[in-house]
């Protein structure tokens, strides 16, 4: 048996072909990391692979004291089923009940949570997943496969309105019928599952880490946690008010099979405003922030607070939808429109004045240099005097666009400085901004507006998820035959010098369309009283309670 996989098989032969890409400056360390974890390899091995000092415990995995109370400043959003989650925050509430097969850790590595470990064969279409033993849900019962299936299967439901997770796994939905391919799941044995997939796909593991598979019941597949209280995790909710708070405590009543040391979480919502929230920083009414953006990072370095940062592919997409209807008439269906907003947006601007410079200036085709498949295409061009050209052409010169966003700091700045750049190149403008409590309901509807996406670990991920005709994030409306042509092809492909081939046109089409202005990738930051361990900023901005704790 060999300690450098989690399931004791042989090194998985992709993870050489990664480690090489490494070595040649392909792909990222946290990229490599990510890969080669997710084809069954330990972080050790990956590190020993690719020539990487061998990791120390992780950071996220150092042991607090046991007990204590944490407060967490944090948007409370409602809950639904999660399927249905499309925000980060509704995870993070209920990870402390529900969990999750596996789960990103900050250097770029999967762990298994209630997946003990698993094995992919070469060609990444047969998976072998098997389950920890000894895991109860906290109503009693045994944790089983019989759970995990009943979970993939109902991820793969596209029948289900705003199913996400249908999207990640495409790759095992049956394009006719909209559900799970017949045969592709299957029960081995009480603590193993068989998924055999009709094509090759890289992307499993990481999906089962995103924040919409968090694990239910078999029974209890469609409802909301905040019904029921059913999960295998060391907390329970005992209050959500949204907007306000939510508490979870320790669970007195279930014998939680890991690690958990807090006895109580506190989340508090304290608006939109970083200022407000550097305020109740100050009067202590709170020990973690979610998100240190723009010069707030600096104002809470200066208040004492201890800083985390994580260089990542989240950013913000200032986009149209191409379906929506303003005044009876569909302004972002024509491409001469969409076209004229990119040309007349300097990105660089955006990135200075609307997230202070923390970050990397993006190409509008939204695959980042840390992406393994990123293809570098020609610089953007920034042409106001084409921008007006292009719109008087389209009969739009005279239309007035509606720019939304949340009323926060980072995300308003941003379109504020878009809107005087559209406006110095003789474009009309209104900008329009909606409380935090009230923009989410309908994120997807705007016709133009300002949105920020967390950052995946693939390029092709990211296109799946927001991009591909019938994917559920689609926000932009767009539709476009060739390109999900071309994804299908390129999910298939292990190798990242191959599927860079694919990405290049991909990235290609999704800027000729003008589908979006993507000024800049951002650095993400995070600020925790001294003392608290283990909420380091996480690229995915989760927050596991489990792992939570005080020095």
């Amino acid at each position: 048996m060999t300690t450098d996989t989690i399931n004791g098989k042989p090194v998985h032969p992709a993870v050489r072909m990664f480690a090489r890409e490494f070595r040649a400056g392909e792909m990222s360390r946290r990229e490599f990391m990510a890969r080669a974890t997710a084809l069954g390899a330990t972080a050790a091995a990956a590190c020993t692979l690719a020539g990487l000092p061998s990791p120390a415990r992780a950071q996220d995995m150092a042991t607090p004291k046991k007990g204590g109370t944490l407060r967490i400043q944090m948007d409370v959003l409602a809950l639904k089923e999660p399927r249905l989650y499309d925000f980060s925050q509704m995870g993070n509430l209920s990870r402390g009940v529900l969990e999750y097969l596996v789960e990103l850790r900050h250097d770029g590595s999967f762990r298994p949570v209630l997946l003990e470990s698993w094995e992919v064969n070469g060609n990444a279409t047969e998976y072998r997943l098997k389950l920890r033993p000894g895991v109860k849900w906290n109503n009693g019962d045994d944790f089983t496969a019989a759970d995990v299936v009943a979970n993939i299967e109902a991820w793969c439901d596209t029948k289900v309105e705003g199913n996400s997770m249908a999207t990640r796994l495409a790759s095992l939905v049956d394009a006719q019928t909209g559900r799970i391919v017949e045969g592709a799941v299957a029960v081995e044995d009480a603590l193993t599952v068989r998924l055999k997939l009709p094509v090759s796909d890289i992307t499993l593991i990481p999906s089962f880490a995103d924040y919409p598979a968090a694990v239910q019941h078999r029974d209890l597949i469609g409802q909301n946690v905040l019904d029921h209280g059913v999960g295998t995790g060391a907390y329970r909710i005992a209050e959500h008010q949204v907007g306000v708070t939510a508490v979870l405590e320790r669970n007195p009543d279930h014998t939680y099979w890991g690690d958990a040391y807090l006895d109580r979480v506190e989340f508090i919502d304290f608006g939109t405003d970083p200022a407000a929230t550097v305020a109740a920083a100050e009067a202590e009414e709170f020990d973690v922030n979610y998100d240190s953006v723009g010069d707030f990072v600096d104002v809470f370095d200066a208040i004492g607070w201890e800083r985390s940062e994580i260089v990542t592919a989240s950013t913000v997409v200032i986009r149209t939808n191409q379906k929506a209807q303003v005044n009876g008439r569909q302004p972002y269906a024509d491409v001469r429109v969409r076209r004229a907003l990119q040309l007349a947006v300097d990105n660089a601007v955006l990135l200075e004045l609307g997230y202070a410079g923390r970050g990397e200036v993006a190409e509008n085709h939204h695959v980042s240099p840390l992406h393994p498949e990123y293809a570098q295409l020609p610089p953007l061009k920034h042409d106001p005097a084409e921008a007006r050209r292009l719109m008087e052409e389209a009969g739009m010169l005279d239309f007035e666009h509606e720019l939304i966003s949340i009323d926060d700091d980072w995300r308003r700045n941003t379109a504020d400085a878009c809107a005087a750049q559209l406006r110095d190149a003789g474009l009309r403008v209104k900008r329009t901004i909606i409380p935090g409590t009230s923009f989410w309901n309908d994120w997807q509807k705007y016709p133009f507006a300002v949105v920020n996406w967390n950052g995946r670990e693939l390029g092709v991920q990211v296109y799946a998820l927001a991009y591909r005709s019938d994917a559920a994030w689609n926000e932009t409306a767009f539709a476009n035959a060739q390109f999900d042509a071309l994804l299908t092809e390129a999910m298939a492909i292990a190798d990242a010098g191959s599927r860079r081939e694919k990405m290049a046109r991909l990235q290609q089409i999704l800027r000729d369309e003008g589908v979006i202005i993507q000024p800049y990738w951002r650095s993400l930051y995070r600020h925790v009283r001294p003392g608290v361990l283990n909420a380091d900023r996480h690229q995915k901005d989760e927050i596991n309670i489990h792992h939570l704790g005080w020095a």
